[in-house]
C-alpha cells in the first residue's frame, strides 16, 4: 500500500491532505488503489466520490466494472460506475 493510500484512509487527517494524497494516486496511475478507497467502509461519502470521479478520469474501465458490480457499495456509487465502466 502507497503512502498516499494509507494517509488517505486515516480519518484525524485534514479532508484537504486527504484529497491531496487521493489526486496524487490519480496522477500517479493507481487505480486499484483508488478502487480500494471507494470499497472501504466508513470512508466519508463525498470523499469516496471524488476518488470515483478520479477513477473516472484515468478511464479506469475494470476498476469501474467492479464497482458497478459491488452490491456493497452505496448505490449511487455503483450507478455512477456502471455509466463510466
Amino acid at each position: 500500500m502507497s503512502t498516499n493510500f494509507q494517509t488517505a484512509v486515516r480519518a484525524n487527517v485534514a479532508r484537504e491532505t486527504r484529497i491531496e494524497c487521493l489526486d496524487r494516486l490519480a496522477e500517479d496511475g493507481d487505480v486499484e488503489n483508488l478502487r480500494l478507497f471507494i470499497e472501504l467502509d466508513g470512508t466519508p461519502p463525498g470523499l469516496r466520490r471524488y476518488a470515483l470521479d478520479r477513477l473516472v478520469g484515468k478511464g479506469a474501465s475494470a476498476q469501474l466494472a467492479r464497482l458497478a458490480a459491488d452490491r456493497a457499495l452505496e448505490p449511487s456509487l455503483r450507478e455512477e460506475a456502471r455509466r463510466h465502466a
